[in-house]
C-alpha cells in the first residue's frame, strides 16, 4: 500500500501534520503521485492542483477540517460538489464536522482525530523560570490564544468563527477583577484583537510564529487557556492544552467535548461557569500521542485499500 499525500506549504498546522506523516510513515509514503494506491487530499483547496486523470484512477480520501456554513455559499458549494466526483472517502476529526459533511454527501466518513507529537508538546516543570526567561512579569495572570482571529481579505474583520469578539469580551471582563491580567497570542491574523488590546489598554505579548519548542513554552506559563470559537474542526489547541496539562475552558465545538470533562465547557460567553480539568484532558489526550494517533490513519487507509 502507498500513499500519496500533496505539498501544502501554507505555514499552518496541516504542514506539520503531512511532515510528521511522511516522518513515520515512511515505509508506506510515496512523493509519486503515479506509484500511489491512494491520495490523500488532506487540505481540500488543493485539490484543483492534481491532475484529474489520475484522481479518476485511483482511491481518494479527502480530509474536510470543518464547514463553516455562515460562509458556504453558492460559490463554495459549487467547489465542494466537483471536488466530490473524485473523492471516494471522506475523513474529518470530529463528529460535529461529520455531521456537517453528512448533510452534503452520502459517501463513507472516517471519523479520526489527528494525533499529538508527545515529543514537541510536554509539561515543564520550572515554569518560573520560563515567564521570567519570556520576560512574563511572575506575578500576572497569564491567558493564552494561539489562532488567527481576523480574516485576510482585509487584515481588520474578526473572523467570527473563531469568536475574537467573544475573547475580547471575557478579557474586558477578566481585567475587572484581575488587574495583573497579561494575555499571550501567537499565530498570524491578530489584527483584530491587538488593536483592540491597545484601544482598551489590556496589556498582551505577541508571538507571532513561533517554533514548536517556544510555543511549548508558552503553553506551560499560561493560568488558562481559552477557546471562544463558533465553528471549529479540532481545534489543536485542546490536545496541546492536554498533554501540556494547561488549564482549558472551550465553548463545544469540534471536538471540545471529547477531550475535555463536561465542567470545563461553557455556552457563548458565560465562561465563569467552566472549570478546567487538567486530569481528565491529560489521560483522554494519551490515547491520541504517537504511535496510536497514527496507527488510527493506518487502519482506515489499510480498511480503504482493501475495499
Amino acid at each position: 500500500m502507498k500513499i500519496y499525500t500533496n505539498i501544502l506549504k501554507e505555514n499552518w498546522v496541516v504542514d506539520n501534520v503531512i511532515k510528521e506523516w511522511n516522518e513515520y510513515q515512511q515505509d508506506i509514503v510515496t512523493l509519486k503521485i503515479r506509484d500511489a494506491d491512494i491520495i490523500w487530499i488532506i487540505a481540500p483547496w488543493t485539490w484543483r492542483k492534481l491532475p484529474k486523470l489520475i484522481l479518476k484512477n485511483k482511491k481518494v480520501v479527502c480530509t474536510i477540517h470543518h464547514i463553516d456554513f455562515d460562509k458556504f455559499n453558492d460559490k463554495e458549494k459549487k467547489e465542494f460538489y466537483k471536488r466530490d466526483k473524485y473523492v471516494d472517502y471522506y475523513h474529518t476529526v470530529s463528529a460535529k464536522s461529520r455531521e456537517q459533511i453528512q448533510t452534503l454527501t452520502d459517501k463513507k466518513i472516517f471519523q479520526i482525530p489527528f494525533w499529538i507529537n508527545q515529543h514537541k508538546f510536554f509539561e515543564l516543570k520550572d515554569k518560573v523560570q520560563i515567564r521570567e526567561e519570556l520576560n512574563i512579569p511572575l506575578d500576572s495572570y497569564v491567558v493564552g490564544s494561539f489562532q488567527r482571529d481576523t480574516e485576510g481579505s482585509d487584515l481588520k474583520s474578526p473572523k467570527l468563527s473563531k469568536g475574537p469578539d467573544r475573547f475580547l469580551e471575557i478579557t474586558r471582563d477578566m481585567k475587572k477583577s484581575k488587574k495583573n491580567l497579561t494575555i499571550i497570542l501567537t499565530g498570524k491574523r491578530r489584527n483584530y484583537l491587538i488593536e483592540n488590546f491597545e484601544k482598551e489598554n489590556i496589556d498582551y505579548k505577541y508571538f507571532e510564529m513561533v517554533d514548536f519548542q517556544t510555543l511549548n513554552k508558552l503553553y506551560n506559563i499560561l493560568d488558562l487557556y481559552v477557546i471562544t470559537s463558533r465553528v471549529e474542526g479540532g481545534p489543536r489547541s485542546l490536545f496541546e492544552c492536554a498533554i501540556t496539562k494547561t488549564p482549558i475552558i472551550s465553548t463545544n465545538v469540534g471536538f471540545a467535548s471529547d477531550i475535555l470533562s463536561p465542567e470545563s465547557i461553557y455556552d457563548s460567553i458565560n465562561y465563569k461557569d467552566a472549570k478546567p480539568n487538567i486530569e481528565y484532558s491529560k489521560k483522554i489526550v494519551k490515547n491520541y500521542e504517537i504511535p496510536n494517533g497514527i496507527n488510527n490513519f493506518i487502519d482506515m487507509f489499510s480498511e480503504i485499500n482493501e475495499s
